[in-house]
Formats: structure tokens, C-alpha cells, sequence
């Protein structure tokens, strides 16, 4: 029995990152050794084991050969006589296809370290295009380490158009697709993630709104590049939790979308209703709240009304932070009419008086004065109109 460090801890640890995870592969062992030895089978469709102490995953060595459609159609061999060799062979990557013995020395069969010193992306096989999730996966390594400059081989590229031209993508689960997106938005550099969809065509049927407007397209990149001019004058790596939380990234993605495509969008990833929310919110009122010289009293209660910033003032305040990335652009790149980018502090104060003044008005005294049913909204609406106007 042998035992090696893949994938992306080797992988980090040579990039000189933090390594946050480790993956074992063990070579010439049987099920029934590793349960001996104390560890704890995980794996349905392949053997995969947790360490006793570090509850840390041991996989036997494997190969797979593709059997059906999708990314989970695979015949896996994890018999004693699978070499570490061939292991490593059905990775996705060469960068990830480097294993490491217990003695501290690289085992590098497909050239990884080569490719990370050349900062290139490469496919390990051509049986990389068994699974079409490779396609999103690659997108989010280019993402993650385009900070150090790497760069997709125009071979693995290449392959990843014909995957996603044959239709494959289609056959993976919207929660796959999603937990990648979500993934890749949380880097510092998520553009480049759907650059590289919209290259190889991947945006094209989970992403068919922003693959169908180069306007919306383009809106949603540049909304997704002024987040990172806010938060690093240099794309790096994060360690930490991002500056700008989940809600606000999509919602910069969906800003050049109206808002049927956004609820489209939203549906088809299944994405979860605290994120599709504000998205929905900044695409429903963003020109109510930027596209005009002055706001006014009626817009502004209209917008309460509509969000629940009553009741919900921490959506709410998701939704303003949302709003910036698309008020703060610069001028030459802000959709036609937008106000200027300089404003918006000075708005969005506004907004935030306005909504502390109209939620200062009491209900109790508007039923006080005398006011039953239907009548009480208007003079609640007509009351808090007046607090509004008083900071306008």
C-alpha cells in the first residue's frame, strides 16, 4: 500500500498558496484494508475513505471509462493492480495531475509542473471530454489563477468548444453548474470566468441570456470589474471571505439584464432566493434610482413598498451595496442617461435618510387619529410621502 498527496494541495503548495484541503490517493490497497486500518467508507460509485484522526479523504487509486451521457455516466476500476500512473491520467489537468510520496518527492507523468511554471491550463487526455463539467471547471482554475497570469492551452480550449457544442452541457445538474458559478463569482477576477464560457461558447444554454445580448454581456463584466476596482487596486489571491458577499456579485452579473431574464436565469440555476432576490430587486429598480437627475418622494416610497425595506432593512441595505458596482461605473462605460458615478455616495445617503424618516412615522398615531381599514394604509403612505419630501 501506497500513499500520495494530488491534486490541489501539491498544486498550491507549488503555486505558493494557501493549501486549505488535503486529497490522497492510495495505491495497491483493497476496501477491506483501508476499513481495517480504521477509515470510514464515503464513496457510492468509487471507493473513498476518511482518515480515523484528520478526517481527511483517501481515495483508491481509480481509472474510468465513460459508459453513458453526463458526468456521471462512468465505469470505475479501483482495483489493486490501477497504477498511480494511470490514476493521474483521468484528472482534468496536468497542473492537477501531480502527486507527491510520502518522502516529499514529485511524481509528474504529464508535465504539470512544466505547465505551472509556464502558467498554462492544459487538459492531462483526451478523455478529458467525458466530462462536460470539465468545461466549468476549467473556466473557474482560469479564474482563480489569473491573478498569477495563467492562461487556457489553445488545445484545451479547443476541446472545450466541441464539448460544449455537442450539446453535453445540457445533461449536467443546475446545482453543478451553480456551486462553479458561485465559486468562480467569489474570486477575485469572476469576469474572467464567463470570458472564458463565452469563448468556448459555454455561456450558450445554462447562460443563454447573457450569450444572446453582447450589450447585457458586456454590462455585467464591466459591473463585475468596478467591484474589483473597489475592493484591490491588484487582482490576488483571497483568502479571506470576499469584500463584495455573493448577492451583490450576481446581481452585478444580471445588471444589463431586464428583469424576465433575470427570473429565467434564476430558475434555470436554481439559484437560491437570497441571491435571485436582490439580483430580481437592482434589475426591477435600477432605473427608478439611478437614471434621473433627482430622486422624488413617490419614487422612493414606491421602492420601500416594493422591497419590504420595513421589515427587511438587511435586504435592503444588500440591495444598495448591489446598486454601486452598476452607479459607480466609469462615465464612459455607463449605460446612456445613468447619473454620474460621482453622485451616487451623496444618492445612496439619501436613500438610506429617507427610508430611517418615512420608518420613524408611527401607525399607532395614524389610527389615533382616526382613520379604519383601506383608509389607514393611505394615511400611513401619505404620511411617511411627507417625511420623504422634507429631505428632498
Amino acid at each position: 500500500m501506497q500513499v500520495y498527496l494530488v491534486g490541489g494541495a501539491v498544486r498550491d503548495t507549488l503555486l505558493g498558496r494557501t493549501v486549505t484541503e488535503r486529497d490522497y490517493v492510495v495505491v495497491g490497497a483493497t476496501p477491506a484494508q483501508m476499513l481495517a486500518k480504521g477509515f470510514t467508507q464515503v464513496g457510492k460509485d468509487f471507493p473513498v475513505f476518511l482518515h480515523p484522526k484528520t478526517s481527511e479523504e483517501y481515495a483508491l487509486a481509480r481509472t474510468e471509462r465513460k459508459m453513458g451521457s453526463g458526468y456521471t455516466g462512468f465505469e470505475c476500476d479501483a482495483s489493486t493492480s490501477v497504477t498511480l500512473e494511470e490514476d493521474l491520467k483521468r484528472r482534468d489537468l496536468t497542473v492537477n495531475a501531480i502527486a507527491r510520496d510520502q518522502d516529499g518527492e514529485l511524481i509528474d507523468p504529464y508535465h504539470g509542473q512544466q505547465d505551472l511554471q509556464n502558467k498554462v491550463l492544459r487538459h492531462v487526455s483526451e478523455a478529458f471530454s467525458e466530462d462536460p463539467l470539465r468545461v466549468f471547471r476549467v473556466a473557474r482554475f482560469a479564474t482563480r489563477y489569473a491573478y498569477l497570469g495563467f492562461t487556457i492551452a489553445e488545445e484545451t480550449l479547443s476541446l472545450m468548444t466541441d464539448m460544449a457544442k455537442s450539446g453535453e452541457l445540457t445533461s449536467l445538474s443546475a446545482e453543478r453548474v451553480w456551486q462553479e458559478t458561485k465559486r468562480s463569482l467569489l474570486e477575485a477576477t469572476p469576469e474572467v470566468f464567463f470570458k472564458t464560457l463565452k469563448a468556448c461558447n459555454g455561456l450558450d444554454n445554462w447562460f443563454a441570456e447573457l450569450s444572446q445580448s453582447e450589450s447585457a454581456f458586456n454590462t455585467g463584466i464591466q459591473a463585475l470589474k468596478q467591484i474589483q476596482r473597489q475592493t484591490h487596486s491588484q487582482p490576488q489571491e483571497q483568502d479571506a471571505s470576499p469584500s463584495a458577499p455573493i448577492e451583490v456579485r450576481f446581481a452585478a452579473l444580471c445588471s444589463g439584464l431586464s428583469l424576465n431574464d433575470v427570473q429565467q436565469l434564476c430558475k434555470r440555476l436554481k439559484v437560491q432566493n437570497t441571491v435571485s432576490d436582490i439580483a430580481e430587486m437592482v434589475c426591477a429598480h435600477k432605473t427608478s434610482l439611478l437614471n434621473c437627475d433627482k430622486l422624488d418622494a413617490d419614487t422612493l416610497l414606491t421602492v420601500f413598498n416594493k422591497t419590504d425595506a420595513w421589515r427587511r432593512p438587511e435586504r435592503f441595505r444588500l440591495f444598495l451595496n448591489a446598486l454601486q458596482p452598476i452607479a459607480m461605473q466609469p462615465s464612459d462605460l455607463a449605460q446612456a442617461g445613468a447619473m454620474s458615478s460621482l453622485h451616487w455616495p451623496e444618492r445612496e445617503a439619501l436613500i438610506t435618510q429617507a427610508l430611517v424618516a418615512a420608518n420613524a412615522v408611527d401607525v399607532q398615531h395614524i389610527i389615533a387619529q382616526g382613520f379604519k381599514g383601506p383608509e389607514i394604509r393611505e394615511a400611513l403612505n401619505n404620511a411617511k410621502l411627507e417625511k420623504i419630501s422634507t429631505l428632498l
